[in-house]
């Protein structure tokens, strides 16, 4: 190949890189603000299918969208007013109970009790053990204040980005179908109600999606706070707010949740073995009916995905966005399995 003229190819290519370069910047320099509207569209998504299910019963799109907004947020309202005092009246329980067993405990007593609970521990490796933490703790003291500055400033942070999401969701909700339409107007007409009706699919499978894993995380939230007070678990609302939240992350996150709270029971001072025990039987008992019996059900409408696509995809979407990507994951592997099943797969058998 035969290049006329070298320096304008040269310039070309050198504009071509400086042009991805800048792009690749812009990305990461608006990497929040995509982080926002794409958790925005998640949400409104999710809360699309309790929309259209109003509109069928005859409301209007806007009183519908409406409703569905006001019915969310007096929902978390009214989670948050019922369940905060008593977080922070347990958590101040637990704080005080901690520091009372070490104001009243030494180093000594601690390491007693270590060796009573591990008696297949040498009392050299826990001395040991003692001083490498203390040395640690010494050596990097100033890390670990400018560690708890800068959570200090993640938690102001994501307060924001809540709001910003917030507004962003009810925005996006309110306007789905005309950017629907907007969308759908980029395509060919030929190709248009087919691509319509894919993407009909993959929304309303995201939407049951996140609407199934909102209601594992209550059914969840609500058994472990009934269970876990009849067994007089320490902090049963703290301990079912956990449930909740880790029931919302697919795959491990009801494991997760049941070591933590499991571990908790094992508190001293706190919990019991047996405490400890009863709610490990429980978790193992819920988790078979969640796997089996609940899930089923609840995602029947959304897309099946295969279990290994669902590690993957989960393990990928974490890496690449965290919690976030994990949640988001799961869903955008059913949407890729839409296309896969009903355009990849039908255009290589017509070949």
């Amino acid at each position: 190949m035969k290049i006329h003229n070298p320096f304008r190819t040269a310039l070309v290519a050198t504009l071509g890189v400086g042009l991805g370069i800048l792009l690749i910047g812009s990305l990461q320099t608006l990497s929040t603000v995509l982080l926002y509207v794409g958790t925005a569209l998640f949400l409104s998504l999710g809360l699309d299918p309790l929309v259209t299910f109003l509109e069928r019963r005859g409301l209007p799109r806007w009183a519908a969208v409406l409703t569905t907004i006001i019915g969310v947020l007096a929902i978390f309202a009214g989670i948050v007013l019922m369940v905060v005092p008593i977080l922070i009246d347990q958590i101040s329980q637990l704080v005080s109970q901690i520091t009372v067993f070490l104001q009243g405990s030494t180093i000594g007593d601690v390491k007693e009790w270590i060796l009573s609970v591990f008696p297949g521990l040498q009392e050299s490796f826990v001395d040991d053990a003692f001083a490498n933490a203390n040395g640690w703790l010494l050596d990097n003291w100033t890390q670990i204040t400018e560690s708890v500055v800068v959570v200090g400033s993640a938690i102001v942070t994501g307060l924001f980005g809540a709001f910003i999401v917030l507004i962003l969701t009810i925005y996006l909700t309110a306007s789905t179908p005309s950017l629907k339409r907007a969308v759908y107007q980029l395509v060919p007409a030929s190709k248009r109600e087919r691509f319509i009706d894919l993407a009909d699919q993959i929304t309303d499978s995201v939407g049951y999606y996140v609407m199934g894993q909102v209601t594992l995380g209550v059914i969840n939230g609500v058994l472990s706070a009934i269970f876990l007070t009849i067994i007089q678990a320490p902090f049963p609302a703290v301990l079912a707010v956990v449930a909740f939240f880790f029931s919302l992350i697919p795959l491990v996150g009801t494991l997760t949740g049941s070591t933590i709270i499991v571990l908790t029971c094992l508190v001293p001072g706190l919990g019991s073995p047996a405490t400890a025990i009863a709610a490990g039987i429980y978790y193992l008992v819920y988790m078979q009916v969640e796997a089996y019996f609940i899930n089923p059900r609840i995602m029947s409408r959304a897309v099946a995905v295969p279990g290994a696509v669902v590690v993957v995809a989960a393990l990928a979407g974490g890496s690449l966005l965290g919690l976030l990507g994990a949640l988001i994951a799961i869903p955008v592997a059913a949407s890729i399995l839409i296309i896969y099943r009903q355009v990849l797969i039908p255009r290589m058998n017509e070949r």
